[in-house]
């Protein structure tokens, strides 16, 4: 799906996803992704927190899209993130990728760790 394009302010946006693909500033990443104002790069997952504890001081708030259903990111994971002061937001992919732009388009300080559909 092409999402629809808005005002970033240079701010590298999720342009669009699909089953096992994100499209992120105009280039097609394959599987899990961790995007950042900065652009995206190529993500391992849940098990793979470091570059999400990495954000601490950089962003306010990161959104973790669980793939295509709703579910809870792991609470060991969202209370490590928390006590670097990392704001953490659970939702499908897909929602995960939209509130992102939104937020971004905003002028917040976000980010969205996105596995895939």
């Amino acid at each position: 799906m092409k999402l629809t394009p808005t005002q970033f302010g240079g701010a590298v946006a999720v342009d669009g996803y699909g089953p096992g693909f994100f499209r992120v500033g105009g280039q097609v990443m394959q599987g899990a992704v961790l995007v950042t104002a900065s652009g995206g790069t190529a993500w391992g997952g849940l098990d793979d927190r470091a570059p999400l504890l990495a954000l601490a001081g950089q962003v306010d708030v990161l959104f973790i899209g669980m793939g295509a259903d709703v579910a809870h990111a792991p609470a060991d994971l969202v209370a490590a993130l928390r006590e670097g002061g990392v704001a953490v937001e659970s939702m499908a992919s897909p929602t995960a990728a939209r509130t992102y732009n939104v937020t971004l388009s905003e002028g917040r300080r976000v980010a969205c760790a996105l596995l895939p559909l």
